[in-house]
């Protein structure tokens, strides 16, 4: 007995002491929020203000300190988010995850951002500004690596932490610049469409521009194969569970004082972005004795994308336009290695990379280049026929200078200054918002914009061999749409289209007309603007397009058919103002019944592949309202019932006795349980996540959430056959600056501002976001420093 207590002892103390020693492990890994630290390099001191959610606030005495200081915080609190997107476009994403990956390396490896990132270094004026600022940032990083505590993921993963370069940054800017697109996603699928269907049936898709629907406004002043279906299935299927968030749309307004309660410009600014764990933005105020902005920083992007200072205010959302064309390529019958131009033969460039992937062998693979871009058809493995097809981006055509656009932006101090930096944006497609202390606004559509022969259509895959389908020429900055002070008394986007560009509507995949609707019928209807109104504004979660698609379709219910139960909903639903509230139960209704309206009217035409591919579209969310007002057409037909030939009214039945019994069967047969929370939820995703082990330590939510697509608090989710909308996209961070009131400004983060699982500010704001609260943006300095949370002092190695 005795020596079996002894044992027992001598066990709970080795037990005690590992215990002991995880908690020492774990809390070696948090990040440092106080003390002192060297720092190589530095001119003198630096002081970091954590405030009470982690947020810094960086006082020195040059920029090149300050930048330094920047980098080394914000790789304690993001270095694995920084690791994991400088890792897509160099292709080694299966190096850390696996032969899972692979064909998402293929995939970016091909697109060349890494290779015209290494160009864009190479020619790189290392005495610029740009180039001094960003190794300052590049320093404070690698200082970390090389002092700092390895994040938890780099144990889990097994890989080494590596010092960073400026290549790295281009190759962030460039992914960026990829996620903005839509163009892979539509026109190999759009090009199938037609030749599977025909032109008559693409005329009733919503496809090209759309005159009856809500534009933005420029104010100057005074063959049937399956080809495009498998090409589209390749990139959807490269970009399936990639560890990083694509960036999707937004909204911004900005006001002038002629509509504000105090007389000054209020700005609101929230870019969507996919959810993920981190969140996409790193705040950090940064202060010198002549530079000043509070900003939002990409990982391992020194300059911020949205930021402010007591002058001027400025953010993006999504342009939209189309920068990607697909390109038919004709193979020499005699020599494999040329394709066909206007000019004669020309010969293939051959490219072969190299791959590592965890827990097996590398993967060497070879890709041809025409002189439109890469052919897909070597990449992916699943596209099927012969018949080559290039992608041309803009992306990786001309010269990079989109770094010196952002250090132009984040270092303007007026307008004029801001406007200067915006040509320097090719890509990706941005509208740039700006607000001034002045009382300026303005809204200018970024890009390197070009003009196609009148007849071409950029939204299918075009002639890569007769010439005649090339751009003609690269349209001047000032041809841009924009709007500065117009006599309205606003600038907006909302990823919708915008007016005529030199006489013509330039080819995108806007949005529908939904957010832009709400927001010039709230804007026009006010002329007292204040902070708390922008705040309520921006968590809008009314869809006017809806509820006026309800009353169109709701004409149409033969009632003698319906259930009183039935009778109560549709009632319910015709008085439905739009609101998607948490209890409410018409929006769970109406998008079952949209969902298989869509389904009943495409999927017999399409099939199940292409009909699932078509739901990832931009073109998908225009075509719902737009297809559906159609009284008669091609669609409403199924092709499967020879005898009978459907109406619009069969399919608006049939769709909501589809959608009834899908919901009796989910969520049981009382109607008034098929509430919004039940079904709409939000869950942001680490990586880890995804093992069910590693759930509740990496993922944050679960959280029933209010909005839903193409709201104002566009709260997006993918359709599907499930009938649950997990929320995947979304505000990456509510922004108001007030320039009445610029140091009480507000904003908040989708979960927290550090990525760190053991940091408490992982997750301190995922309830406050998804209650639509928020948080102090803190600018002053006496403020700051009587209420920061910790103090983190560098100092000279």
């Amino acid at each position: 007995m005795k020596k079996l207590k002894k044992v027992l002892l001598i066990l709970g103390g080795l037990l005690l002491l590992l215990a002991i020693a995880i908690a020492i492990f774990i809390n070696s890994l948090k990040p440092d929020y106080s003390g002192k630290k060297l720092l190589e390099g530095l001119q003198s001191e630096v002081n970091v203000y954590f405030d009470a959610y982690g947020i810094p606030h960086i006082y020195a005495d040059n920029e090149k300190d300050a930048l330094k200081a920047l980098g080394y915080v914000h790789a304690q609190d993001r270095l694995w988010q920084m690791e994991l997107l400088r890792r897509v476009a160099k292709g080694r994403i299966a190096e850390v995850f696996g032969k899972d990956f692979i064909k998402t390396d293929k995939f970016f490896l091909s697109m060349g951002i890494d290779d015209q990132s290494a160009q864009t270094v190479a020619n790189l004026d290392k005495n610029s500004e740009t180039a001094m600022m960003a190794r300052a940032y590049l320093d404070g990083i690698n200082e970390f690596i090389k002092n700092g505590p390895t994040p938890i993921e780099f144990y889990l993963t097994g890989i080494d932490k590596e010092p960073f370069s400026i290549e790295d940054v281009y190759n962030a800017v460039g992914y960026m610049a990829f996620s903005f697109a839509m163009a892979h996603k539509t026109d190999p699928l759009l090009t199938s469409m037609r030749d599977k269907l025909g032109e008559e049936y693409m005329r009733e898709l919503a496809i090209n521009s759309d005159t009856s629907t809500v534009w933005i406004k420029n104010y100057h002043g005074i063959r049937t194969d399956s080809l495009g279906t498998d090409i589209t299935a390749s990139v959807t299927a490269a970009l399936k569970n990639l560890p990083v968030p694509l960036f999707e749309g937004s909204n911004s307004w900005v006001v002038s004082p002629e509509k504000t309660k105090n007389g000054k410009v209020i700005f609101a600014n929230d870019p969507h972005i996919g959810f993920a764990q981190p969140s996409v933005w790193y705040e950090a105020h940064v202060v010198t004795p002549t530079y000043e902005k509070y900003g939002y920083h990409l990982a391992g992007v020194p300059f911020p994308l949205l930021g402010h200072d007591r002058n001027l205010a400025y953010g993006l959302t999504m342009f939209e336009n189309d920068d990607i064309d697909f390109y038919y390529e004709e193979t020499n019958p005699s020599d494999s290695t040329q394709y066909k131009t206007v000019d004669g033969w020309k010969t293939y460039e051959y490219v072969t990379k190299n791959i590592k992937v965890k827990d097996g062998e590398d993967v060497s693979f070879t890709f041809k280049k025409s002189q439109h871009g890469p052919i897909m058809n070597d990449i992916a493995d699943q596209i099927s026929g012969e018949r080559p097809v290039a992608m041309s981006w803009i992306y990786t055509k001309p010269k990079n200078e989109v770094l010196d656009a952002l250090y132009g932006l984040s270092h303007a101090t007026n307008l004029e200054e801001f406007k200067s930096a915006l040509p320097k944006i090719h890509a990706p497609g941005l509208n740039v918002m700006y607000g001034d202390a002045k009382g300026n606004v303005g809204w200018w559509a970024t890009a390197k914009l070009y003009q196609m022969p009148d007849s071409v259509s950029t939204k299918f895959i075009l002639d890569g061999t007769s010439g005649k389908e090339e751009p003609l020429r690269y349209l001047d900055f000032s041809e841009n749409p924009s709007a500065v002070n117009p006599p309205w008394h606003y600038v907006y986007s909302a990823n919708n289209q915008p007016d005529s560009i030199s006489g013509m509507l330039y080819p995108g995949y806007y949005l529908p007309e939904n957010r832009a609707k709400r927001i010039e019928q709230l804007l026009d209807a006010k002329d007292d603007w204040d902070k708390e109104s922008f705040s309520e504004m921006i968590l809008d979660v009314t869809s006017p397009v809806n509820t006026d698609l309800v009353t169109e379709l709701i004409k149409l219910f033969d009632v003698s058919h319906l259930t009183k139960e039935q009778l109560v909903l549709v009632d319910s639903l015709k008085n439905w103002n739009g609101e998607y509230t948490l209890n409410s139960t018409s929006p769970t209704l109406y998008h079952r019944s949209e969902y298989f309206m869509v389904k009943n009217t495409m999927e017999d035409e399409l099939g199940t592949e292409m009909f699932n591919a078509f739901l990832d579209t931009h073109v998908f969310k225009r075509q719902i309202a737009w297809g559906a007002k159609m009284d008669a057409g091609k669609w409403w037909d199924n092709v499967n019932t020879k005898d009978v030939v459907e109406t619009r009214k069969d399919i608006v039945m049939k769709s909501f006795a589809d959608a009834w019994q899908s919901l009796v069967e989910d969520l049981g047969p009382d109607p008034s349980q098929w509430t919004w929370d039940k079904v709409h939820t939000l869950e942001h995703q680490h990586p880890f996540g995804q093992v069910e082990s590693l759930r509740k330590y990496f993922n944050v939510g679960p959280f029933p959430v209010e909005g839903t697509r193409e709201v104002i608090n566009n709260l997006s989710f993918p359709y599907d056959s499930t009938g649950y909308y997990k929320v995947s996209s979304g505000p990456s961070t509510r922004r108001i600056v007030d320039f009445s009131d610029v140091e009480n400004s507000i904003s908040i983060l989708p979960t927290g501002q550090s990525g760190n699982p053991f940091s408490k500010h992982y997750k301190d704001q995922a309830e406050m976001y998804v209650q639509g609260k928020f948080r102090k943006m803190m600018m002053n300095k006496q403020e700051i420093q009587e209420t920061a949370e910790s103090v983190l002092t560098f100092t000279k190695k």
